[in-house]
């Protein structure tokens, strides 16, 4: 009888939680889209306000998200190093006869290294929450602030042959709406107001018609629209007009010129491919390749959006066949250098995060967030030291060697341009302050339903308005990219019924997802968005595992070279480093500056020398990679931050053989590739490959070594 009533128990037991799940996945829509409907219109953050597109997805305002882990450690570090310090050592910081400080416009350093490095300086204030910093910060925009003059212009007075260049006040504009966002100050609205209206009034023939203002024009597009979505104001879209006419266009397929091309390469007889862009200074392709896109969102035109896409592509197709999301450039591209050991600077890594963070909310593609992650991930750590309290001008996916020697025309830059340098360049010094920042702020957007999506992963907490106007957080806990288990948990103090969505990568084809510890039956699909309508209650637990495995990307185009990759890390062989501290003023490059009684010792330069072989071809089986590659993990490191080659927490070992001939040639640089599969008698050894972004030495874009009549003889 007993017996009979366990079983019984047990039956009545399971039916009712058979029906709690029942009930459960009856209230809980999942379903896969490609991205948000941006035709409904979110109650509680800003979108586009008609005629413009809606956006797909909405950003939140500066403090909304709270980075933790490694991301927040970068954070720190960033503020204990070069960007908090910035202000004490960097000439164009002081403030004495700052132009930027001046009333009048008037005085010295009043050109875009200030608003360069507040644009960055002060987002990471507000985030860290940092009262001395937000101080520091407000310095700046009071000054800004009292510059206006009475024709609505503000700022310091750029005048070239009776042109003004604007281009130092779009950045500072991008400064003033964050600071909008953290205090909600209406000085900042009305500033817009007369600025934009001077700008209107200007002549149009010499509207935007310098080098830097005309190339970067979308990013005072961007900031008119900004102003327009919160005004309405409709003479604000005329000048989003003739913003869009007289800057220079990235639409169109336009023949280089002295005005609109860089100067030391006019006159060379380039092939007429080199005539698809306006420019090819990497820094302007990265920043303003986003401008059709932007306009787009005005224009209703489906060409100016696949505009961006197209540029995007083009620079890609001739310079960007190497690893980590960026081209080979160094500082202009130029045909005929494309291998991987020519590199990006700094700031055209931290503008291009930037754009795909713009291209990201405007359109909803997944393949933007991909994008963001692979520059943030593998490319951008490894250009500053762990420190950050230097940073290189130039890095390269092959680059094997760190030094202040000239290394031209191997790069495109006479002089000292590979030193990890705190003072070099006025332009990346300052610039690289924005990249860490802005990453942050895009980790999760509002979405037009009301809803929340966790767009770029990376471990943080986020607190906004959902659903019918709810105050909720979600935690997102995770060691994201170095592992594929990504937690939500939710915090509400009542239940709340909205969408959330979340972005399955490209690279990843099984994820999977529960709903505390529920799997979802719903089947992911790579590079798109998991959406999943619920009642949410404290506590909820949202589990999605993006499972990684080793693959290999082939570079057809640039000599059938590999890459390895595991999740959205890419890996580079490691490389034994040897770092040699330098004055900074002796190894900085020509136009560097810092303010009288600086403490140069107390921010030297690097070299970097390596200390073990480089010259490697992968040695792999084609047909089963998994054989051929072995992944090991180790312990999380105790500081937070795993992106130096003694505390990664992930390396693979795989087989190699060295390329005698593979060499450092008469530039000082790491030699071009061969075309691969390439012979080789050296003997079989097994390497160790490392996260690309802890690599400050690395090779990332291998030669494959080959067997039989396939295989060639090293040829440089």
């Amino acid at each position: 009888m007993q017996k009979k009533n366990i079983i019984h128990a047990s039956f009545v037991f399971i039916g009712l939680v058979l029906l709690v799940s029942f009930i459960s996945n009856h209230q809980t829509g999942v379903t896969i889209v490609n991205k948000p409907n941006n035709q409904l219109q979110n109650s509680f953050y800003l979108n586009n306000a008609t005629p413009l597109i809606q956006n797909s997805l909405l950003k939140l305002p500066v403090t909304a998200i709270q980075p933790k882990g490694w991301l927040k450690e970068m954070l720190v570090r960033q503020k204990d190093g070069l960007t908090g310090h910035l202000g004490e050592i960097s000439a164009w910081l002081q403030k004495d006869n700052n132009a930027w400080l001046s009333k009048d416009g008037t005085g010295g350093f009043g050109w875009e290294e200030l608003p360069y490095w507040l644009k960055g300086y002060g987002n990471l204030a507000y985030i860290l929450k940092d009262p001395t910093m937000i101080a520091e910060t407000k310095v700046w925009l009071e000054g800004v602030f009292s510059s206006q003059k009475p024709d609505g212009n503000f700022g310091p007075i750029n005048i070239k042959k009776d042109v003004e260049d604007f281009w130092p006040k779009m950045i500072m504009l991008y400064c003033l709406q964050s600071y909008y966002e953290y205090a909600g100050d209406k000085r900042v609205i009305s500033l817009m107001q007369n600025f934009f209206r001077y700008q209107l009034n200007y002549p149009e023939d010499k509207f935007l018609q310098m080098y830097w203002q005309g190339l970067r024009a979308g990013d005072n597009l961007y900031s008119v629209l900004w102003l327009y979505n919160h005004t309405h104001e409709a003479w604000l879209l005329d000048l989003a007009n003739k913003i869009h006419k007289k800057g220079k266009s990235w639409s169109s397929r336009e023949t280089p010129t002295k005005s609109n091309n860089h100067s030391r390469h006019n006159g060379k007889d380039w092939p007429k491919w080199y005539n698809e862009l306006p420019d090819w200074h990497n820094v302007n392709v990265s920043q303003g390749f986003r401008e059709p896109a932007t306009f787009y969102q005005l224009s209703h035109n489906e060409k100016d959006l696949k505009a961006s896409y197209e540029v995007f592509d083009i620079v890609r197709k001739y310079f960007g066949q190497v690893p980590g999301g960026l081209f080979g450039s160094d500082e202009v591209a130029r045909p005929g250098y494309d291998d991987p050991r020519q590199g990006m600077e700094t700031c055209g890594m931290v503008e291009e995060m930037n754009s795909d963070e713009h291209m990201m909310r405007m359109t909803g593609d997944i393949s933007w967030a991909d994008q963001a992650e692979n520059v943030a991930f593998n490319s951008y750590p490894a250009a500053v030291m762990a420190d950050f309290k230097s940073l290189r001008y130039i890095t390269s996916p092959n680059m094997v060697l760190n030094d202040a020697e000239n290394h031209s025309p191997g790069i495109d830059n006479a002089g000292p341009f590979l030193m990890m340098n705190p003072f070099s360049s006025r332009c990346c010094q300052h610039n690289h302050a924005q990249g860490w920042p802005y990453f942050s702020e895009n980790l999760f957007m509002a979405t037009p339903d009301n809803g929340a999506a966790a767009v770029i992963y990376s471990a943080s907490e986020v607190s906004m308005k959902v659903g019918n106007g709810t105050n909720i957080s979600i935690d997102e806990k995770t060691n994201y990219p170095f592992e594929d288990k990504i937690s939500f948990v939710f915090h509400t103090k009542t239940a709340v019924a909205f969408p959330f969505y979340l972005r399955i990568p490209q690279w990843c084809n099984n994820a999977s997802i529960s709903i505390n510890q529920h799997k979802v039956t719903v089947q992911p699909l790579a590079s798109k968005y998991v959406r999943i309508n619920r009642t949410w209650k404290e506590g909820d637990v949202i589990t999605l595992q993006i499972p990684m495995q080793v693959q290999i990307k082939e570079w057809k185009e640039n000599k059938n070279s590999v890459s390895v990759n595991y999740g959205p890390l890419t890996f580079s062989l490691k490389i034994g480093e040897e770092f040699i501290k330098a004055k900074s003023d002796a190894t900085a490059i020509g136009d560097s500056k810092w303010q009288k009684g600086a403490d140069i010792d107390a921010w030297p330069s690097y070299e970097i020398h390596p200390t073990s072989a480089w010259n490697y071809g992968l040695v792999f089986d084609q047909k089963n990679i998994g054989n051929s590659f072995s992944i090991e993990k180790k312990p999380w490191p105790k500081d937070n931050f795993p992106f130096t080659q003694s505390a990664c927490p992930i390396i693979i070992k795989t087989k190699a053989q060295q390329i005698p001939n593979w060499k450092i040639d008469q530039y000082g640089l790491c030699g071009v590739l061969s075309m691969s599969p390439i012979k080789s008698t050296s003997s079989v050894e097994t390497v160790t490959l490392l996260p690309m972004g802890a690599a400050r030495l690395r090779i990332s874009a291998f030669p494959v070594i080959g067997k039989g009549a396939d295989a060639l003889d090293w040829k440089n």
